[in-house]
């Protein structure tokens, strides 16, 4: 990367599962969401304080409340860019949508010589993700039209296995077609998603396959059973150059105040 390149990149903050909720001080294993969120806000805005967009990757709220979207919409208004909202299971798409308003609900975005495809993997009542036809009609459509523009796609549910027996089982279904889309696209450099509450960095047909900590408890890796680890609650930046680079940290909240009920069964 050229500093040319440097002094242009697009900054990107993921934010992912917050799980926040109507009461105020709604725990999930014992940690209280919306302080572990406030926290991660305070540390990202010390550490870069201006992003150029943030997307917030799904499970924003436990209940679906419009509480709960109400204090993520809050939270949110102190990042003076674009922040995009997505859907994960926990959440209620059609409120979702109502409580962020049209310009937090967007599904395309052109920034910084980038473009961003989001889509909505989540099923009413389930667990696991599914792409409609419609969302993978979009995808392709959107793809075709803005070839050869790199392109970052993000989801809630992860596209691939991570190694965790029952976090693959609640992944997204219909993966094979979500694939058979992006492999015609070589302009697409990154898919992005939430939902596993822990990292992942690999690479798929020169694809970028990223996910991310979630703010508030974290999932055990590898753990064919459910299970939390005692790491403190995350987020992910993203540099984007114009030529098409990426490159791409994880930062954790510096105090370890927030650790979870390790003898909790679910969440």
């Amino acid at each position: 990367m050229t500093q040319s390149d440097e002094a242009k990149c697009l900054r990107v903050l993921q934010l992912t599962d917050p799980h926040l909720m109507a009461d105020p001080h709604g725990e999930l294993l014992g940690i209280n969401t919306r302080d572990s969120l406030d926290a991660v806000i305070v540390q990202v805005r010390r550490e870069r304080p201006a992003p150029d967009l943030v997307l917030v990757t799904g499970d924003l709220a436990q209940d679906a409340s419009e509480e709960a979207y109400q204090a993520l919409k809050t939270r949110l208004s102190v990042f003076d860019c674009p922040v995009l909202w997505m859907a994960g299971n926990h959440d209620d798409s059609e409120r979702l949508v109502l409580m962020a308003g049209p310009e937090a609900s967007r599904k395309h975005l052109i920034a910084g010589g980038w473009q961003f495809v989001l889509l909505d993997s989540s099923v009413p009542g389930k667990v696991f993700g599914y792409l409609s036809e419609a969302e993978l009609a979009f995808l392709e459509k959107t793809l075709a039209e803005h070839e050869p523009r790199p392109t970052l796609v993000a989801l809630h549910h992860h596209p691939v296995d991570i190694g965790s027996g029952w976090m693959d089982n609640i992944g997204l279904m219909n993966r094979d077609e979500f694939w058979q889309v992006v492999d015609r696209f070589p302009h697409v450099q990154a898919v992005l998603w939430g939902h596993v509450h822990q990292v992942w960095d690999e690479m798929r047909n020169q694809v970028r396959l990223l996910a991310t900590p979630s703010t508030c408890i974290q999932f055990k890796g590898g753990s064919d059973r459910f299970a939390v680890e005692s790491l403190a609650p995350g987020y992910r930046w993203f540099e984007l150059s114009p030529s098409g680079s990426l490159s791409t940290e994880v930062g954790r909240v510096a105090e370890c105040s927030f650790v979870p009920d390790m003898d909790s069964t679910g969440y």
